[in-house]
């Protein structure tokens, strides 16, 4: 008989040609069927089973449970067999009791009628039925046949089959194979040596024992999902999940796909939609349970008690396990889990962590609630030096109430705050209102837990409810700590200032003087109200809080400092400049995401968000993993801001697009105004009015009844902007004249700060001379200049325009302070202006190259009406004007053309993302992205500019 290997290598016609056959799209998988983030997967697929020179045809792959080892066999089955393969599958049943060949038989059962005759012509039995397979799958008698036996017949039957028509053999779950099939298959794996008509895919779980030998064979780990496949997939299955529940769930899968589509099915509704809290464990399916405890149930009961003590404790410190395990085991009792790939120890670093969050899960859900609170009690033994750990493990170990534990928990509720696990803050301080005996202490950590959910985690809901809990448990005990958390839920709520303001005034002006400044609660408490005086935007709303900060032998630096340069920048003096400096430099060390905000907040008038960038995107990054979200959003505001004055207007879409779908979510319209004032101020530069118009409309419409004159400023701003933008100079003027009279700095009126130049602008071109010079008079007064270079720069430049004298040296000035390239709008403006005053005064070679960088400013910015109007006067006085750059100069990528067209043709981003498996963000980044590569900047512009450009390319 011929070797089977050398039949199976005979006919290189053959050969491997059904992988070539085989195209990434063979199959219109349905919306269940499609894999997410698969793409590179499939591809090592394919290259190993087409062979090669270094290559065999079969391959193992190797995944964690719930990975989608199978999925990925079912994906790959489907388009071989699209492609004229002919499939044979099998897969290893964990509770097989049936002897023999089980596994063996599934696999050739759709082909039971060609191994006949292959056994026959093997063995030269005529019609009887006596060869080694026939015997080993029942059809035939006879002693049982050796394994090698079965084997070669097998592969004789596969190179046969293989003749007229590609075959791939899928074997999943090997570990699981029956012991004579999988001792057989792992023969055939290894005889497919060769460039063939046969492939062999098989899958197991990594760390399971199985007499499947795949020592030699080529591996393939299946790792998780990216973020962007985890999402994609979520927003696939799920599309009604809250953002930050699908954040909660991705960081809970880790990229496992069987956990994305199985945990949100344990969710309720209103869990799923972010109007009832998730738990601090989510509920695990029958389906998880099974994929993620089957192998913890197998371990040994001291192994287990290890693992329960790591799963509940998170730094996975190994001396802390040894202390807490000491009596009961010891670390040499984690070597079964090890082996089982359950868990990784770094001797080195002295840590252990769990392979995957689920298996953690899966320990604490199959102990006993004795067997926890045990094993925190051995975990607080250990944390005896740390207190904030510490107290977590007495709260979850006690019982009943105990002061000691509440107040312990209350201190680590603080800690959590400062470092940034606003969850955590709030989960302790319950617990703490839990263990609370006395029900004066129990009211006021029930406020407190409301106030850290108002003004932290953006979660609103409950607030009301534990506010309740806490009158109800100590009636007309009322705190400062209650009226912080009512008025932070009535500002980021209804936005009622008035009414926040009020309940803030009673309650500071109740505090026992002197005010201490180390008391952290009334720290925040005045952080509020400058918060409500800011966006009041009404003077006499500072009152309470001067009064307040006089009651301070020494009042708190930043509040100190703050109340000027973020309150009435105008008049802030060196001391406070020199304060908020230090600030800034020292926010390189500090973790608490809420200081980081106030000292950022205090630096925004004065033109120093530069210095705060990477805190602030270290705060933001609190909103991409759920955690402290209302300092987040802030934080990416804060962002926003410093690009829309460093012209960094492509980023400032995107930071200003994520914080704007979280205040949505979140519900909190008063932050939300901000970024629409940043996305106004942007679209009304670039002469997208209409979107300028409409948000300016919806600011006007919310702040008008809540007499929020500081929201009322912002669209002022911006109409300034835009009808500047629009050649409209009356308009422009009374605009700018609203937020701050001609010649005249308000107190308490920051955003003048930004108009200096709009209203300057805008009195000259309508010949308000007198009214121009009498603003300019007031800034030189205030000497704004000494704040920041761009003020230095703008001090000069309006002293300029508004004097008659077309030599003036001061537009000369403002573009020689230094840095002034980091203001690009403003800089582009400034050069704008001089060079026409240098056309004016005959100075054409000098306009030209003033104008000419304008313009080249304007487009680069896409501020393209004020880009044409520099072109417009380089070409009155003899300069060749640059072209604008064409719509079309960066292409589109294939996904941002389908994004592009389906955009015009009105559809939402959930809409687009929904037909493209995409998450909503993605599209809105694509957006972003392609915007300025078309030379526009709204959605509405859209259909034109695609329209232009094929055309263009047509």
């Amino acid at each position: 008989m011929d070797d089977p290997l050398n039949v199976i290598g005979g006919d290189r016609t053959v050969g491997h040609a059904w992988a070539a056959q085989w195209p990434s799209d063979a199959v219109d998988e349905t919306a269940d069927e499609r894999l997410f983030g698969r793409e590179q997967d499939m591809d090592r697929i394919r290259q190993l089973l087409a062979g090669g020179a270094r290559l065999c045809g079969a391959l193992l792959l190797l995944g964690d449970p719930g990975v989608g080892k199978s999925a990925l066999l079912a994906q790959v089955g489907r388009r071989a067999a699209a492609a004229g393969v002919r499939v044979l599958r099998t897969t290893g049943m964990p509770y097989d009791a049936r002897p023999g060949y089980g596994a063996l038989a599934r696999l050739l059962r759709p082909v039971a009628d060609r191994a006949d005759t292959v056994d026959n012509a093997d063995n030269g039995a005529g019609s009887e039925r006596g060869g080694a397979l026939a015997i080993a799958l029942g059809a035939g008698s006879g002693p049982s046949p050796e394994y090698e036996a079965v084997a070669r017949e097998v592969v004789s039957l596969i190179a046969d089959l293989s003749r007229d028509r590609p075959t791939l053999l899928i074997v999943d779950d090997v570990q699981w194979l029956d012991r004579p099939s999988a001792v057989v298959l792992g023969l055939v794996a290894h005889r497919l040596t060769m460039d063939t008509g046969v492939g062999m895919l098989c899958a197991a779980k990594p760390g399971v024992e199985s007499f499947f030998d795949h020592s030699g064979l080529p591996v393939h780990d299946l790792g998780p999902l990216s973020d962007a496949a985890s999402e994609a997939l979520l927003v696939s299955r799920f599309p009604a999940l809250a953002l930050r529940v699908r954040r909660r769930l991705m960081a809970e899968a880790q990229g496992n796909p069987l956990a994305l589509l199985e945990l949100p099915v344990a969710l309720t509704d209103s869990q799923r939609a972010a109007s009832q809290n998730l738990p601090e464990r989510l509920p695990l399916s029958r389906r998880l349970q099974d994929a993620f405890a089957s192998r913890v149930t197998a371990l040994p009961a001291a192994t287990r008690h290890l693992l329960l003590i790591a799963a509940l404790e998170d730094s996975g410190d190994l001396r802390v396990l040894r202390q807490a395990a000491v009596g009961r085991c010891d670390l040499k009792h984690l070597a079964p889990a090890e082996r089982a790939q359950l868990v990784q120890v770094d001797d080195a670093a002295g840590r252990l962590r769990f392979r995957h969050s689920l298996t953690r899960a899966a320990v604490v859900d199959l102990s006993s609630s004795d067997q926890r609170r045990s094993a925190h009690r051995a975990l607080a033994d250990a944390w005896e030096a740390v207190p904030e750990r510490q107290a977590w493990h007495l709260a979850q170990a006690a019982i009943a109430p105990d002061e000691r534990i509440a107040g312990l928990l209350e201190q680590a509720a603080a800690v959590a705050a400062r470092r940034g696990d606003a969850p955590g803050a709030v989960a302790a301080m319950l617990r703490a209102a839990d263990l609370s005996p006395e029900a004066g202490a129990r009211a006021r950590r029930l406020a407190e837990a409301a106030y850290l959910s108002a003004h932290l985690t953006g979660d609103l809901r409950g607030v009301p409810g534990l506010l309740e809990d806490a009158r109800r448990a100590a009636p007309g005990s009322g705190s400062l700590v209650a009226a912080l958390a009512g008025s932070a839920y009535l500002l980021n709520g209804s936005g009622d200032l008035d009414t926040a303001h009020r309940l803030l005034s009673g309650a500071i002006a109740l505090v026992p003087e002197p005010y201490e400044a180390a008391d952290a609660t009334l720290f925040e408490a005045l952080s509020t109200l400058s918060t409500v005086c800011f966006t009041g935007g009404r003077p006499e709303l500072w009152s309470t809080f001067d009064d307040a900060l006089g009651r301070y032998p020494e009042p708190p630096r930043l509040l100190a400092f703050g109340r000027n340069t973020f309150g009435d920048p105008v008049r802030a003096g060196a001391g406070d400049v020199a304060q908020l400096d230090a600030a800034i430099a020292d926010l390189v060390l500090e973790g608490d995401p809420m200081m980081i905000v106030h000292v950022a907040t205090a630096a925004a008038y004065l033109d120093r968000l530069g210095g705060c960038v990477e805190p602030l995107e270290r705060v933001a990054n609190g909103a991409r993993t759920g955690d402290n979200v209302v300092p987040a959003i802030k934080a990416l505001f804060l962002l926003g801001n410093q690009y829309m004055h460093a012209g960094q207007w492509e980023l400032l879409g995107r930071v200003v697009g994520e914080g704007l779908e979280l205040a949505e979510e979140c519900r909190i319209p008063v932050l939300a105004w901000v970024g629409n004032f940043l996305l106004a101020f942007r679209a009304a530069a670039r002469g997208d009015l209409p979107v300028a118009r409409n948000l300016t409309d919806q600011m006007d419409q919310w702040a008008g009844p809540r007499r929020a004159e500081g929201v009322r400023a912002y669209a002022a701003h911006v109409r300034a902007v835009a009808a500047l933008t629009d050649g409209d100079f009356e308009e422009a003027y009374r605009q700018a004249s609203l937020v701050a009279p001609a010649g005249e700095l308000p107190r308490f009126n920051p955003h003048a700060l930004w108009l200096v130049l709009d209203l300057v602008d805008a009195a000259v071109r309508t010949g308000r001379r007198e009214e121009a010079r009498a603003h300019a008079d007031a800034v030189r007064a205030a000497d704004l200049g000494r704040l920041s270079p761009r003020l230095r720069m703008v001090q000069s430049a309006v002293t300029a325009m508004a004097c008659d004298d077309l030599e003036h040296p001061g537009l000369a000035d403002a573009l020689a302070v230094e840095g002034a390239e980091r203001w690009p709008f403003d800089l582009a403006r400034i050069q704008l202006y001089h060079g026409e005053r240098l056309r004016r005064a005959k100075a054409t070679g000098k306009a030209r190259e003033s104008l000419s960088a304008a313009a080249g400013l304007f487009t680069r910015l896409g501020a393209e009406p004020w880009a044409e109007r520099a072109r417009q006067e380089l070409r009155a006085c003899g300069g060749l004007a640059p072209a604008p750059a064409h719509p079309g100069a960066a292409a589109l990528t294939p996904q941002q053309w389908e994004i592009a067209r389906l955009a015009a043709a009105g559809l939402t981003n959930k809409q687009i993302g929904e037909k493209l498996f995409l998450s909503p963000r993605t599209v809105s980044t694509h957006l972003y992205q392609l915007f300025p590569k078309l030379g526009i900047s709204s959605r509405a512009a859209l259909r034109d500019a695609l329209e232009q450009l094929l055309t263009a390319e047509g």
